[in-house]
């Protein structure tokens, strides 16, 4: 009969496997929105959303709601890493009778304390600077949080049950009884009617007032928090709190944007699980044994708590109580003697169960207290009750333990790590009256969740110094949000902003297409003598030449009934060639180009020829263009103030070359407009965004005053880039903006590229994130001195860090997290990480989460200008055409656009808003600078034709 009940409350590990995935799976539902009302783990959000971090100070207020007292405490930090805080605490015990009242009498007796500590602790004569006093609320019942100061109670517990408080707030209510003891009546201070006890023992009725106004409550919690909070004073971070005691729970630092309960979705917050209820659906039946059984139907809640039924120290005793009532049944102990005591609820406590099952010193001392309950044990007995004991008390431990792998196990998988090492803050009865607790906490959780490495940290005062450590981070995360929003401010553009930025662009597009104005104009509006779009009536093989770099690209496309096909070849310029004489120069070109021909055999053709040429040029017709500079390290003599096109033509003649006619030179922002048009008719728009931007459309040719003709339409390459230069841009240009153009080789030209291209963004970044490490806003305030380098912070990080940090944030839960249990690979934080030690910066998790908010507001606004400029390029085009409403395609190419995970969206909302009457499209280019060099020079085949 002893082996049999000592199986009964063993688990086998196989089982305990299987116990740890439900839980994992009712944490999923918890957390989901759509299955969170029938989860039994109700996972709770507690709006804390970071743990200390050593740099809190000030004094805060903490009033704790106990079993049967109201403890009060002042604790004072002094932001030294919060090593030695100082504390001052009072108890009041809770009049006789009032936990089963009106709730208005216990928080109005719960303000009454305070009173009477503040008038015991404080000076009444603080300046105003000193006025304000922030407390935090220690709450130990279920309720359902939406801020960190706004919870309504869901139920009362622990023998509670104050009329007209379930479904309230309980934080307005404390606030509202603070308030009103702020300002007694008179009734009240003479101590008259009902509330007359509640002023007893006061000792300053005039200066407790004066300090009570200064008590704002700013946060709640549980105590299973405060344990976490305080174990993140021991010189690391604690992301996880166990409180095994009269009741068990246990809470964890979630990411934020798996709590789907509220709005947050970055960074992490605490979620309060409240994993009492797990298994009152029935998935904890066949672990729940008769013993089990009779102590939930005795419960006050029978079906209800049924894990903490099993853990909790509350019903622990209760469990050995009915073992021993079975086994006398039995006859298996007690023979022969009477046991009738053990049939008293209550009689066996766990205070005899902690000093029976913790005694190593024979049976001298079990005996003695099963004595002294009214038993008469034999020696035999006395071993078999202590081996019931040391069971009851490792079947707790064990699923406590088994509860903790499943936590450090979802935290692992939806942090996506190989690996977890995690500090663990345990506080409470079980934990502290039972040696051997850590030790199965520890043991069993490893062998659950190998992949996470748990440090239990013994928490001191979890409720007390945690709930004011709550306070404070609240309190250090408001000042840090206010320092931040200050900082980003200038950069988040209002809708007033862009539609007075598309205004502008509209004036300069205007100038710029004014033969009286154009010379002034930022905009400059160049026309490219582009007439038309591809029809898809083109045919034939068509050469493009592609010349923008050292390294140049020779391509053939072939046009077809059937689609485009294209082959090409990467011929490189030695430098004694783009340093030499023009005629070298377009003569390794032409000999490059002969290579190409006749590897294609198409050396004996005459093929059209479209030419890319990257460098700045004034265009005077579709194949006549004169070099104004040579950029990117060329500088061939000779070509300056030439036409380009003949320059090359003339470099064919001395090659005797014949297999090419150059018809078009030509742009990469009209290239991508025209390979995008081939593919589809509506495609009249060109952009890039990427290194640099620009901006190309079909304006009506009556409106382009610098060329001649006034019939159908032209390509006009914008050149947008020097938007701004003019000056009417300036009202947009932070301070980090003007920093980053001072250090630029051409400050104060090209003033929109440098709010909007990939070239300046990252350094935009950088000059952001300099500041906030000077406001002690990042890394501790630590020096990064390798972020002090000029364009150290790449703009393919603000793509990197955006998608690893949001990502997943708009999967459901469930759905996510089933994914993330089959497949965890660590790639996402290994991206960041790689970024930070690239930058040799030590950051922690809350600094990772600021540094994308920082990256997406600087990615934001260049996409929103981005949409401002091609807001009034498509509303010009709309008025042109005089219709009500505008069908076009935009082209667009640039690694911004196709790499950045959120810019394509960004710029297409704001376009929206701000051009509601046009439907846009947007359109990958592929190869606008080859295939789209091509197009040009079929479509100028076929209009010559």
């Amino acid at each position: 009969q002893i082996q049999r009940a000592l199986r009964a409350l063993s688990i086998p590990l196989e089982r305990l496997h299987v116990m740890k995935g439900h839980m994992m799976q009712d944490m999923c539902k918890g957390l989901s929105r759509q299955t969170h009302a029938e989860a039994k783990v109700r996972m709770l959000p507690t709006y804390i959303c970071s743990t200390p971090n050593g740099t809190e100070k000030g004094n805060f207020l903490v009033v704790e709601l106990c079993q049967n007292q109201v403890r009060t405490l002042l604790v004072t930090l002094y932001g030294d890493g919060n090593l030695s805080p100082q504390m001052m605490y009072k108890i009041y015990d809770l009049p006789e009778g009032i936990t089963q009242g009106e709730g208005e009498a216990l928080f109005d007796f719960i303000a009454q304390c305070v009173v009477q500590f503040l008038a015991e602790t404080t000076s009444s004569d603080t300046n105003g600077a000193e006025q304000y006093l922030p407390l935090g609320f220690v709450f130990p019942f279920t309720c359902l949080q939406t801020q960190l100061d706004k919870a309504e109670l869901l139920s009362w517990s622990k023998g509670f049950n104050c009329s007209g408080v379930v479904g309230k707030d309980v934080v307005q209510l404390l606030q509202a009884a603070i308030d009103k003891r702020a300002k007694p009546d008179k009734e009240e201070a003479e101590g008259s009617g009902a509330g007359s006890w509640l002023w007893k023992g006061r000792k300053s009725s005039q200066s407790a007032p004066s300090q009570l106004r200064r008590v704002e409550v700013v946060a709640l919690m549980n105590d299973t928090v405060g344990t976490m909070m305080t174990c993140s004073l021991e010189g690391r971070a604690c992301e996880v709190a166990v409180v095994a005691d009269k009741g068990s729970n246990c809470c964890f630092m979630a990411e934020a944007y798996l709590v789907e309960m509220t709005e947050e979705t970055s960074g992490r917050m605490c979620v309060n699980t409240e994993w009492g209820c797990f298994g009152d659906d029935g998935t904890l039946n066949d672990l729940f044994t008769s013993y089990d059984q009779s102590v939930d139907e005795e419960s006050s809640n029978p079906g209800e708590k049924r894990f903490e039924k099993m853990v909790g120290t509350l019903y622990l005793g209760e469990i050995v109580r009915h073992v021993l009532i079975a086994l006398t049944a039995e006859k298996a102990i007690f023979a022969g003697t009477s046991a009738a005591v053990l049939k008293e609820k209550g009689v066996f406590t766990m205070q005899h169960l902690l000093e029976i099952a913790n005694n190593e010193d024979g049976s001298t001392e079990v005996k003695r207290i099963l004595e002294a309950l009214g038993l008469q044990p034999s020696e035999r007995d006395c071993g078999r009750v202590q081996q019931i004991c040391r069971a009851v008390l490792g079947r707790a431990a064990t699923l406590h333990a088994t509860g903790l792998a499943a936590i450090l196990s979802y935290m692992c998988q939806t942090r996506d790590m190989e690996s977890l090492m995690v500090s663990v803050g345990v506080e409470g009865e079980l934990f502290t009256g039972y040696p051997r607790f850590e030790e199965i906490l520890l043991s069993v959780s490893r062998l659950l969740s190998p992949e996470c490495m748990a440090t239990i940290l013994a928490s001191r005062d979890g409720s007390g110094r945690g709930a004011a450590m709550v306070t404070a981070v609240a309190l250090r995360l408001a000042a840090q949000r206010r320092a931040v929003d200050e900082v980003l401010a200038p950069l988040r553009l209002s809708r007033d902003d862009l539609v007075k930025v598309q205004a502008l662009m509209r004036e300069e597009m205007d100038r710029g297409l004014d033969k009286e104005t154009n010379a002034s104009a930022s905009v400059r509006m160049l026309p490219t003598y582009v007439n038309h779009t591809p029809d898809g009536t083109e045919k034939g093989d068509f050469l493009a030449l592609d010349l923008g770099g050292t390294n140049f690209r020779v391509l053939v496309v072939r046009i077809t009934e059937d689609g485009i096909t294209m082959a090409s070849e990467i011929y490189v310029i030695p430098v004694e060639i783009m340093q030499g004489t023009g005629e070298e120069l377009f003569d390794h070109i032409i000999d490059c180009i002969i290579d190409f021909q006749t590897k294609q055999n198409l050396v004996t053709q005459m093929l059209p020829l479209g030419f890319t040429f990257s460098f700045p040029c004034k265009q005077v017709g579709l194949d006549k263009a004169l070099l104004l500079t040579w950029t990117k390290g060329f500088s061939a003599s000779g070509c300056v103030g030439q036409d380009v096109v003949q320059l090359l033509r003339d470099a064919a003649k001395r090659k005797r070359h014949l297999g090419m006619q150059v018809v078009a030179l030509v742009n990469d922002t009209v290239g991508t407009m025209m390979a995008c048009g081939y593919d589809d008719p509506k495609c009249e728009i060109g952009l890039i965004v990427g290194t640099g931007t620009n901006a190309c459309y079909m304006e009506e040719m009556k409106n382009v005053g610098t060329a001649e003709g006034d019939q159908g339409r032209m390509c006009i390459n914008m050149e947008w880039g020097a938007f701004g230069d003019n000056g009417c841009l300036d009202h947009l240009f932070t301070h980090f903006d003007k920093v980053v153009d001072e250090s630029t080789i051409n400050p104060g030209k090209q003033r929109f590229e440098k709010l909007i291209s990939g070239m300046y963004l990252g350094e935009i970044v950088r000059q952001i994130l300099l500041v906030m490490t000077e406001k002690e806003l990042l890394f501790q305030s630590k020096p990064c001195p390798k972020l002090q380098t000029k364009d150290i912070f790449k703009t393919k990080f603000l793509s990197t860090i955006e998608l690893v940090m949001g990502t997943v944030m708009g999967m459901g839960t469930l759905l996510l997290t089933m994914a993330l249990l089959w497949s965890s690979n660590g790639l996402a934080l290994r991206q960041i990480r790689a970024i930070l030690n690239e930058l040799e910066i030590d950051a922690s998790f809350e600094d990772s989460v600021l540094m994308k908010e920082v990256c997406q507001t600087v990615s934001l606004r260049a996409a929103q200008l981005c949409a401002a400029g091609l807001a009034a390029v498509v509303e010009k085009m709309r008025e042109n055409r005089g219709v009500e409403q505008l069908d076009v395609t935009v082209g667009v190419d640039g690694t911004l656009y196709k790499l950045h995970p959120c810019f394509s969206k960004n710029l297409q909302t704001a376009l929206k808003d701000l051009a509601p009457k046009c439907n846009v499209t947007f359109m990958l280019s592929e190869d606008g600078s080859g295939k789209g060099a091509a197009l040009v020079a079929a479509v100028a085949d076929r209009a010559a034709n």
